[in-house]
């Protein structure tokens, strides 16, 4: 609330610079998160759900989808273990907000760094994810330290909520991931007041950062990107290392056999979605299943946090915020996000991409060069498509690489 406070008592001081707006316009106010009275109807539904205690087609293990003995060990921890109040206040030592932007009601998190010049940071989530996945490095990255050739950086961190995702509020009909991206340079410049910001994007969050690093190019000044809203090449002309061979190898896997989901979602949103949408045990399924396959199958061994609590908590934030219908619906509103031509971003700002082990695209760096001005390119052995929670100390220390480039 402090931070807040001071800043739009000092944009105000300072009369608005030319085309910004008052942050009251948008009518941004302080956010907490509180969810603990639908907690009961949740546990109370997982109890009541039954699951095969073995599995009807037995030695399956996880080649025909998650594992029965997964399902059944996730759900008793939920019953006997999981504490949503503990989750609740760990969210909420962030300074949560929510502002309306073009019929949008948008929740966010902004932590500042106590540096001055501290670089405006937007980190942008994918699914089946949430602000959730950036919980582990925000903290970090606010505080003071030196990229890979001694150059101080900083980071003011804004962590948004995709419309249709946890407390912000659904997409309309015909929204696209476009909108999306000119909503969060709304957040940014005119709520926020930064006249340049840097962007990080992952899964569907790869999409509105593309946009803002080609479109917006007088505010975008630099992109992180660990996932491209372009299909992953299934054969390429460049030589391979070890690694990327079988990176390579894994998301052409992904593409023959693990993109069901993909094609559900895309197409029937509303199907799946109502069918999942009160159930949290199917949602537990749908999306701990993405979770544990998408991961490092180290997960829950430093430096990964992938751990069952949380899969768990990840899983109550969809359910407990009845986000999760409105949020498969990206899939359907934007039909043409992956496309499969590489088109150069019209920018000098600097491109930062980083790849890890078990993400389920792979993208050579020579691909990523198509793309716009990529300046670094890092490949880790350890993580998945999760990379704040599968690898944090890594995506941090890529991510302070920003500070190399900035200007």
């Amino acid at each position: 609330m402090k931070h807040f406070t001071t800043f739009s008592l000092a944009l105000l001081a300072a009369g608005l610079a030319e085309g910004a707006r008052d942050p009251n316009h948008y009518n941004a106010r302080p956010f907490h998160i509180d969810l603990e009275s639908r907690v009961p109807r949740m546990l109370s539904l997982a109890k009541d759900t039954r699951i095969p205690e073995t599995p009807i087609y037995p030695g399956l293990g996880s080649s025909a989808g998650i594992d029965t003995k997964v399902l059944n060990d996730l759900r008793h921890q939920w019953l006997t273990k999981f504490d949503w109040k503990k989750e609740q206040k760990e969210m909420n030592q962030f300074n949560h907000y929510l502002a309306d932007i073009e019929g949008q009601t948008i929740h966010y998190i902004h932590e500042k760094s106590s540096e001055p010049n501290a670089i405006p940071l937007l980190l942008l989530h994918g699914w089946p994810g949430s602000f959730l996945e950036f919980v582990p490095v925000i903290e970090s990255l606010t505080q003071t330290a030196k990229t890979s050739t001694g150059k101080t950086v900083s980071f003011d961190v804004i962590v948004p909520s995709l419309p249709g995702f946890a407390f912000s509020s659904s997409a309309p009909a015909n929204w696209t991931t476009d909108d999306t991206a000119g909503v969060f340079n709304t957040l940014m410049t005119k709520i926020l007041g930064y006249k340049t910001f840097a962007v990080h994007g992952t899964d569907w969050g790869a999409a509105p950062t593309y946009t803002l690093y080609a479109n917006y190019t007088e505010t975008v000044r630099a992109a992180h990107l660990v996932f491209l809203p372009v299909l992953p090449p299934t054969t390429s002309n460049v030589t391979l290392t070890p690694l990327e061979q079988f990176e390579q190898q894994r998301a052409n896997e992904w593409a023959t056999t693990g993109n069901g989901y993909f094609v559900e979602q895309s197409f029937q949103p509303n199907t799946i979605g109502l069918a999942l949408q009160d159930s949290p045990v199917g949602q537990l399924s749908w999306i701990g299943e993405k979770m544990i396959v998408w991961s490092d199958p180290r997960a829950g061994t430093p430096p990964s946090v992938i751990t069952h609590n949380e899969i768990l908590r990840s899983v109550s934030l969809y359910y407990l915020t009845q986000s999760f219908l409105s949020s498969v619906f990206i899939y359907f509103q934007n039909p043409e996000d992956f496309r499969t031509t590489y088109t150069k971003a019209d920018t000098d700002a600097p491109l930062l991409f980083s790849s890890f082990k078990y993400n389920v695209g792979f993208w050579p760096r020579e691909f990523v060069a198509k793309v716009g001005n990529l300046v670094f390119y890092n490949n880790h052995d350890f993580g998945g498509h999760f990379p704040g929670l599968d690898n944090p100390p890594a995506l941090i220390g890529d991510l302070r690489e920003i500070g190399e480039y900035w200007k």
